[in-house]
């Protein structure tokens, strides 16, 4: 009866985790940074702002990093990182052959 019952509890507890490495997102809550500069648009449409900000709390405080933020943003906003671990890939422009410039 214990084991069953240990059984069913280990299992609502899987359900209720979340994602795979999701312990790892809320483990520390919400952290706060600081947008240095807006460094380009990407996204297929141009939907997605890439900034580079400066963590200001956490184990990574002082640490400036790349993100992909969506929606409307600017210099010296507030952006509330779930993650501070993983940066987002460079932005590259574009080379069409051909052009003059």
């Amino acid at each position: 009866m214990a084991k069953e019952q240990k059984k069913q509890e280990s299992k609502q507890q899987k359900k209720a985790g979340g994602s795979k490495g999701s312990e790892k997102l809320t483990e520390e809550g919400a952290v706060p940074a600081i947008v240095e500069a807006v460094m380009g648009r990407t996204g297929t449409r141009g939907e997605i702002t890439q900034v580079r900000c400066r963590i200001l709390q956490g184990k990574n405080m002082g640490k400036s990093m790349r993100r992909n933020v969506r929606g409307p943003i600017k210099k010296r906003d507030i952006l509330m990182l779930r993650e501070t671990e993983i940066e987002a890939r460079r932005i590259f422009k574009k080379i069409n052959k051909g052009s003059q410039s």
